[in-house]
């Protein structure tokens, strides 16, 4: 794995890992609220190293840069065009999870040339449901340094399957990093972001990744986006929370191979 930093166009250093052929068909991971690359740690080895993995801490997150303002889902859409142009990529598949599935579908609206295609992990048919802002409301007295136990209670909340402890001890570690204002500010900006009635206008071949026993976006979310966004392609992992990509890395990696390699997926 290779660790850089680059300052992108709409202004904080961006911190990121790249994994792979530098000269590789480019794949941009956008990681979830209260994440960090960190979130596809398990994912990325697997992959062939023909791809060129790329995965940004989102602004605010991980070891990236905490600027004042700028943390609602077009600003992210925004910094994750101008960090594309940092790296000189002109087209990349877009791959985001829960929070960063938004972040995705946004740059896939608003600047459709520049995502080849599409994998929404976990998304869901608005943030705004009763499970969101309920966890929205649990913020409001949320004061640093943020209690390890919130922040574990949490993630734990978001996983069905059994990960490897030491990776899920490394997730709360990221978390953590996040300031409490944070926490509050980049939720309130996913919870108000509504791009329903755009979604028909998404163009890329687009792939919708959802565990079954995900606790925060429910299968008839699924069923909409697959309704909603033209061709999109939905596979469902058995047994399976919120975050795939923790929880069955391999075949993640695979089924993400099947789908830029243009293959049925199974």
């Amino acid at each position: 794995m290779r660790f850089s930093v680059t300052r992108i166009a709409t202004g904080p250093q961006i911190h990121y890992v790249e994994v792979g052929d530098t000269g590789g068909v480019p794949i941009i991971f956008l990681h979830g609220w209260p994440d960090s690359l960190f979130s596809f740690s398990r994912v990325l080895p697997r992959l062939p190293k023909r791809y060129r993995s790329v995965v940004p801490d989102q602004r605010g997150f991980g070891d990236s840069e905490r600027p004042a303002h700028g943390y609602g889902i077009p600003d992210m859409a925004a910094d994750a065009v101008a960090f594309m142009d940092a790296l000189s990529i002109r087209q990349a598949t877009l791959i985001g999870h829960s929070f960063g599935s938004f972040v995705a579908r946004c740059v896939a609206l608003t600047a459709p040339e520049r995502v080849d295609r599409l994998v929404l992990i976990g998304s869901g048919w608005s943030a705004a449901n009763p499970v969101i802002t309920e966890v929205q409301a649990s913020l409001q007295d949320l004061a640093d340094p943020v209690p390890a136990e919130f922040a574990r209670e949490f993630q734990a909340g978001t996983v069905h399957k059994p990960v490897p402890a030491s990776f899920f001890d490394g997730l709360v570690a990221e978390s953590l990093k996040l300031p409490a204002r944070l926490w509050r500010e980049v939720l309130d900006g996913l919870v108000e972001y509504d791009d329903r009635q755009d979604l028909p206008r998404i163009s890329s071949p687009t792939l919708l990744l959802w565990g079954e026993k995900d606790a925060l976006f429910p299968r008839a979310d699924q069923d909409r986006l697959q309704a909603t966004i033209p061709g999109a392609t939905l596979k469902i992992y058995p047994d399976t929370g919120h975050c795939p990509n923790w929880e069955c890395p391999g075949e993640i990696a695979t089924d993400l191979d099947g789908f830029l390699s243009g293959r049925p997926l199974p």
